[in-house]
């Protein structure tokens, strides 16, 4: 654009020097940008001139590359100016005025955050828990334990002589695996606040609350098959892969969301670990169903649970609806009618 034909604007110059501004009158020429004040003339090339975004209010500052601004009190003037002088606004931002842009903008990051979420986080978690030594299990497990002790748990009322006993027909059921195969383990008993339960803690401590065991106090099989499902999480470590997940994706959600919300920073994370934690108990399952073949226990003792289970909640076996295995996460598990078919195909395969 030749200059007898570019529009002026009048602005004020800081020269990075001064304190001071001076008022100043702006014209495009070519791509540069000519200021003239009282007294001088200077032209500064293209290449050093970082351009505002255009916006509905407030001031627009120009900054210059080798130290410096120009300044307008009037954004629409400035909008108005460096449109009539030709200046085209750079993709990013030509994008951010575009709603076409910002909903495929938006769409792309549901994709890419499901993505991360489904398999990207997995992976990476397999990769930390692989590298990760296993003593660090046991410090976790110990760590959580005293923290459930203190928050969930209380001492075990079951009788010393129920506990030993079922320890024993566990140490048979891992006996009976293929040698190498059953990880470190240590059955715990406790009562409980959150009724009948079994849980996994890394490094191998499985706690037991006292409500299961009386629940099936006439059918040891099936404790031996919940006892041989949380074996699996302990198999599969993954007690210290969730944990792994959850910080990842805490970080994450802190990084998008700063401090805007603590709630919203923290629903993600809830969000995943409920969603791994149903490949895991799937996991768990295969694990439980395999151990008990192994032993010579039919995985169908397993459907007597979840029977035992519904009737203790007052509705029909074989629902859709999540079992109540563990009272920590219930939501988190496959829902029961995909665990029974599970246990039954295992059955037919012995």
């Amino acid at each position: 654009m030749r200059e007898t034909e570019a529009p002026v604007l009048a602005a004020s110059y800081f020269d990075g020097t001064h304190g001071r501004a001076q008022p100043v009158e702006l014209q495009r020429v070519d791509e540069d940008l000519l200021l003239r004040g009282d007294g001088f003339e200077r032209r500064i090339p293209a290449g050093e001139l970082q351009w505002p975004e255009p916006g509905l209010h407030g001031v627009r500052v120009l900054h210059l590359a080798r130290g410096g601004a120009i300044q307008c009190a009037d954004g629409a003037a400035w909008d108005t100016w460096a449109r009539a002088s030709g200046h085209r606004p750079g993709l990013a931002v030509r994008m951010q005025g575009s709603w076409r842009w910002v909903l495929a903008s938006v769409a792309t990051l549901v994709v890419l955050a499901v993505a991360l979420q489904r398999w990207g986080l997995p992976a990476l978690a397999g990769l930390v828990v692989a590298a990760t030594p296993v003593s660090v299990d046991l410090v976790i497990g110990e760590t959580a334990l005293a923290s459930l002790d203190r928050l969930m748990l209380r001492p075990s009322e079951l009788p010393p002589a129920r506990q030993a006993a079922l320890r024993t027909a566990f140490r048979r059921v891992a006996a009976a695996q293929p040698p190498g195969t059953v990880p470190h383990w240590q059955l715990e008993f406790r009562g409980s606040r959150i009724g009948p339960n079994a849980f996994a803690l890394p490094g191998g401590t499985i706690i037991m609350t006292d409500e299961l065991a009386t629940m099936f106090r006439d059918d040891e099989p099936v404790l031996m098959g919940v006892l041989a499902h949380e074996l699996g999480h302990v198999e599969h470590r993954h007690g210290l892969r969730l944990l792994v997940q959850g910080a990842v994706l805490s970080g994450v959600a802190a990084v998008v969301f700063g401090d805007f919300s603590s709630w919203f920073a923290a629903a993600p994370a809830a969000l995943g670990h409920a969603s791994y934690s149903r490949a895991a108990e799937r996991e768990a399952d295969q694990a439980s169903a395999r151990m008990l073949n192994a032993a010579g226990i039919s995985p169908l003792v397993m459907l007597r649970f979840f029977e035992q289970m519904h009737r203790r909640r007052g509705d029909s076996a074989g629902s859709d609806g999540d079992s109540a295995w563990s009272g920590i996460s219930i939501a988190s598990h496959p829902a029961d009618a995909e665990r029974i078919r599970l246990f039954r195909a295992a059955a037919g395969s012995r």
